[in-house]
């Protein structure tokens, strides 16, 4: 199904206006960080999740 050209204006409006986005760097000594994320099979979802546990802890 083809997307419309409004549909597509549409989407990334909201993507610009809505949607938060970062960046991390690893470094070389911290490798084991980055190939523990690249074992998760959804890195936005486990960094979230840790995030979100985190909240938690420090809520108390």
């Amino acid at each position: 199904m083809a997307v419309s050209e409004a549909q597509k204006r549409a989407s990334e409006k909201y993507h610009k206006e809505k949607v938060k986005q970062t960046a991390v760097r690893f470094y070389p000594a911290e490798t084991n960080l980055w190939e523990w994320l690249n074992e998760q099979p959804n890195k936005a979802g486990y960094i979230k999740q840790l995030i979100r546990e985190d909240m938690e802890r420090k809520r108390g």
